[in-house]
């Protein structure tokens, strides 16, 4: 995975944001359990949400508040305690 280009922390879980050359990815790290939400660069598909940012897609969503709370329920914490790096606030717009 290449190093995030952002990152952002608190309530005790570590987001990183980067874009490969496929996909914008925003993942989540939280007392060794992870999520990420992914989209294509282009920034216009759905996004995925995956256990771990090269695993299997688990669902897909149309708005980035629905994938974030796919993402928190994986962590076993409340969505609004997700902290999103300044880079990944407009996926899924």
């Amino acid at each position: 995975m290449p190093e995030a280009t952002a990152a952002a922390t608190a309530n005790g879980i570590i987001a990183h944001y980067n874009e490969t050359d496929g996909e914008r990815l925003l993942t989540f790290d939280r007392d060794g359990r992870t999520a990420a939400v992914t989209q294509n660069v282009e920034g216009y598909a759905m996004l995925k949400v995956r256990p771990t940012a090269d695993g299997d897609e688990l669902e897909r969503y149309y708005g980035f508040e629905m994938a974030l709370d796919h993402a928190a329920e994986l962590l076993g914490v409340d969505v609004h305690d997700l902290p999103i790096p300044d880079d990944a606030a407009d996926m899924g717009m």
